[in-house]
């Protein structure tokens, strides 16, 4: 073997050490940066209203991270637990009528409740399906969540016109928490058996990370249940 040829060969080594290297690291690094950073955003705004006698950093020489956003977990998880019995329920009724007498921010209070309770309820289906729709043009494909079924005046606009519609979530690349709320008709709609974690990892990826390919279902699915019902088109 050569100088010449002996350099390149530890050159390739090298590098393939430093990728792999890569990618075991920056997997945990950048994990460690996000809980780090939601940990101190989550004591950014707990700290700041605990008394000095309850608040560990006052008699430690060194902030420690976390305690906040342990605070936080226990008064929410208490007021879950109060809302549960009648006293509590009628102290929140009194703060949700306050709240809802009180111009512009009635309108924020009402729409992030009715987000949150959408989101967060026990039995939504919401955005736990993917599909596939022509967008932008026909013949390009892109990757959507499917969210529910068009309801309220917009259900019964398109009811007048014979359309059976339903309301999706265009995500772009590589950020999927951003993007277009777009109303497509059933038929029009390709369900994909991923879960809404995989589709999610392949957006994110840009197509890089492909989940392996599930067993097609047997039983009709439907939006609202725990399945979705979306004939392919």
């Amino acid at each position: 073997m050569t100088e010449h040829s002996k350099r390149g060969y530890i050159g390739t080594r090298l590098r393939n050490y430093f990728l792999t290297g890569l990618i075991i690291c920056a997997p945990v690094a950048i994990t460690v940066w996000l809980v780090r950073t939601f940990i101190d955003w989550a004591d950014g705004w707990v700290k700041p209203y605990l008394p000095n006698f309850y608040n560990p950093d006052t008699y430690s020489p060194v902030a420690i991270p976390g305690f906040g956003l342990l605070v936080a977990i226990f008064v929410i998880t208490f007021v879950g637990f109060m809302t549960a019995n009648l006293v509590g329920r009628s102290i929140v009724n009194f703060a949700e009528s306050l709240l809802n007498r009180t111009p512009l921010v009635r309108t924020i209070y009402k729409s992030t409740k009715q987000i949150f309770q959408t989101v967060l309820q026990e039995q939504s289906s919401s955005f736990k399906k993917a599909g596939l729709i022509e967008y932008p043009s026909p013949g390009i494909w892109s990757l959507v969540f499917i969210a529910t079924d068009v309801k309220g005046e917009i259900a019964s606009k398109f009811k007048e016109r014979g359309m059976d519609m339903v309301a999706v979530f265009l995500p772009p690349t590589p950020i999927p928490t951003a993007g277009f709320l777009l109303f497509i008709p059933r038929d029009k709609i390709i369900p994909l058996d991923m879960s809404a974690e995989d589709a999610a990892k392949l957006l994110i990826s840009g197509g890089l990370v492909t989940p392996d390919q599930k067993p097609l279902a047997n039983a009709p699915l439907k939006i609202g249940q725990q399945k979705t019902e979306i004939p392919v088109s």
